[in-house]
């Protein structure tokens, strides 16, 4: 008996894998379209309303390129389980448009992050993000942290 997407992990992984690398990190966002759900959602501290479906993604990962046209992000450890991905990853890249109301700096940025994904029928369904953005606001000069 094949194993439904719902219940393969590896599968789900290699999909999560795909539209990081394909997406996020190539800017290919007809990986989109074919990834996520239609009825897709984020939930995100970082990003003030929710954004749904593809299209809702797409509009995540310009923001960011528009930003940091060179932006890269690499798992550094990805888990697994049922429906569940989940990843911790490290995204680099310099800071050459506006981002966020914030100027282009040419700083170059590390930023970490916790990432879980929920996959429905080989396609991501949801996503819950949460990324270290007071950190990143530090390192382009936007606050500056009591020390």
């Amino acid at each position: 008996m094949a194993q439904t997407a719902k219940s393969d992990p590896e599968r789900n992984e290699a999909i999560v894998r795909r539209f990081v690398r394909e997406v996020v990190n190539e800017g290919n966002y007809a990986t989109a379209d074919e990834l996520f759900a239609d009825d897709y959602v984020r939930h995100d501290p970082s990003i003030p309303e929710e954004k749904r479906g593809p299209e809702g993604f797409k509009e995540t990962v310009e923001m960011w390129r528009a930003g940091f046209p060179d932006v890269e992000m690499t798992l550094d450890e990805t888990v697994a389980a049922g429906d569940l991905v989940a990843f911790r990853a490290t995204e680099t890249g310099t800071h050459e448009g506006e981002f966020m109301g914030i100027e282009p700096t040419g700083t170059r940025v590390d930023l970490t992050g916790n990432v879980m994904h929920r996959l429905e029928n080989g396609r991501v369904a949801e996503t819950w993000a949460t990324f270290d953005m007071l950190g990143l606001f530090e390192q382009l000069g936007a606050v500056e942290l009591p020390r």
